[in-house]
This record gives structure tokens, sequence and C-alpha cells, in this order.
């Protein structure tokens, strides 16, 4: 929704630009995205309508900014994913609750399934493309924000070690999807996360798969390229099989990461068992929806 706050003047070269963002933000929404003004920025920039540097990005930042405040820009379509608000979840009747329970109703997709896996991603910016793929396929995510804590990686290879000794499992490989920068640490990333997993899950074996961004994914994708860090303590290693430019995973197409993970993810199941509990699923949600409507008010 575009809500004016202020009355603001843009010379025509900015409203050129406005124009450019709201149809780059009609885009994804189309395809059920919103964007991080980062996501936003790099896309500009792969379309080669403004420059890769930080003064660019700030200029992008400032436009934005006063564009949404004039009313020129879907405050909805820009999300700032680092900030949350929380509160409680109300309700107005008992029936209401029985519908959103009708609705939001899941059974277990991997019930059956012979392999267990998870997402994880160093950007929690990127949780918005990642999420919603995540929560379709009914799998665990996770944003790492750099890299991940000891507490997260024993946390998960507590999850991967209780699958592998309940009795009932059928479980037989398991498997942790990857997605982080091209840059001296961010690749360092996937190797301290096999490290950890291994400590904590001992010989389990718990395949990490580093989704993206691999060097292959960036001559094919070519997005927008940084400078990569020399104070990196990892940058020498990094320079001398790399070369010196770095690439965020920002900057790749947010379609591409979902369609990735989407692939990877749907190449492990058993389609049987997975269509056998979608069903039982439904038929349980018709339940639900059932009690909702034959419930009498008091």
């Amino acid at each position: 929704m575009r809500q004016k706050f202020i009355a603001h003047a843009f010379n025509i070269a900015s409203i050129t630009l406005i124009e450019t963002i709201n149809s780059i933000l009609e885009e994804y929404k189309k395809m059920g995205y919103k964007l991080s003004l980062r996501q936003l920025y790099y896309q500009l920039v792969a379309r080669d309508f403004i420059e890769n540097t930080v003064r660019s990005y700030k200029r992008t930042g400032d436009l934005v900014s006063n564009a949404r405040l004039a009313g020129l820009v879907d405050w909805e379509m820009i999300e700032d994913r680092g900030r949350e608000s929380v509160i409680n979840t109300h309700w107005t009747s008992p029936v209401e609750i029985l519908q959103s329970a009708a609705l939001g109703f899941r059974l277990d997709r991997w019930e059956g399934q012979p392999c267990y896996c998870e997402v994880m991603v160093e950007k929690d910016a990127l949780s918005g493309i990642l999420l919603p793929v995540c929560r379709e396929l009914d799998i665990r995510f996770s944003a790492n924000k750099g890299y991940s804590s000891s507490s997260a990686m024993y946390e998960a290879g507590k999850r991967f070690a209780a699958m592998a000794s309940d009795p009932e499992s059928v479980v037989k490989a398991y498997h942790l999807f990857y997605l982080g920068d091209h840059d001296p640490s961010g690749v360092d990333m996937t190797r301290d996360i096999e490290d950890r997993l291994s400590l904590f899950t001992g010989d389990l074996g718990v395949q990490v798969h580093r989704l993206a961004l691999n060097f292959e994914q960036v001559q094919r994708w070519n997005p927008p390229e940084n400078p990569a860090k020399e104070s990196d303590s990892r940058y020498a290693a990094y320079a001398e099989k790399f070369g010196e430019s770095s690439w965020e995973l920002d900057a790749v197409e947010p379609g591409e990461l979902a369609q990735l993970v989407r692939t990877n993810v749907l190449d492990l199941i058993d389609r049987t068992q997975w269509t056998k509990i979608a069903q039982r699923e439904t038929n349980m949600k018709a339940d639900l929806a059932r009690l909702a409507v034959n419930y009498d008010e008091p």
C-alpha cells in the first residue's frame, strides 16, 4: 500500500528511477516475493540502472525512503528482515480459532521418508525468500547471521542425532543445505558448519551441501561484484583461488535461490509417501473445518 506522509520534489532522473523500482517490485510481487533494500539495490545494479558503489547504495536507500514517505512506493513491498515486532495472537470467538486451526493444521510431510534435511542461510535478509519455500517443503530453516553460534550448531546436532536414535525412524541419510556469500568468510562458513556438525553428531555422516553461492554460479549468473575484504584473515587463501572479487547472495535473482532449494529437496523425497501424507492431512483439515461449521456459540 502506498501512503503519503511528506511532500517531496524529485528531479526527473529520480522519478525515472522510482518508476523502475516500482516495476521491479511489481515483478516480484507477482511471484509472491517481497525484497529487502539490498536485494532491490542489486536488482538495479544487475540491470545496469545504477552503479555498484557504497555511495550508490546510500543514494538508493535515501531515494527509496523519500519515495515511500512521499507515497510513490508501496510500503509493504520492501522488508527490513533484521527487526521483528512480536505480539500474542488474539481471537474473537472459539469458531475463529477452529477455522484458523483447520487452515493451519499440518502433518509431518517427512513421516516415512528415507532422509532428513534442513536449510541454513548466512543472512537473515534472505529469510523472506527462503522461508516460504521451506514452509512449503515442511523443513526446518535457520538464518545464521554470519558464522553460526556454538549453541545453534549444538542444537542442530541434537536434532540430527535424535532422528538417528528414534527406533521408529526409517531415515537412512541426513542432509543440510547451506547458502552463503562468495567471499573469504562466506566460503569458509561451509567448512565451519561441516566441522561442527561432525563434532556434535559423531559418525552420523550428515552431508552438508553448499547450494549457493558457488564460483560456477557466479560465472553463470554474473551477479554484481564487490572487492573482497583484504582485512579478512582468510583473504589470502581466497584470493589465490578466486581472485580479488567477492559476490553477495543478495545479488542473486531471488527466484533462482528459492528454486535451487526446492529442486534439491524434492530430489530426495519418496513422492508416493509424500502424497499419502498430504492426502491424510487434507482429510484431517476437512474434519476440523466441519467442527468449526457445527460449533454452537453460547
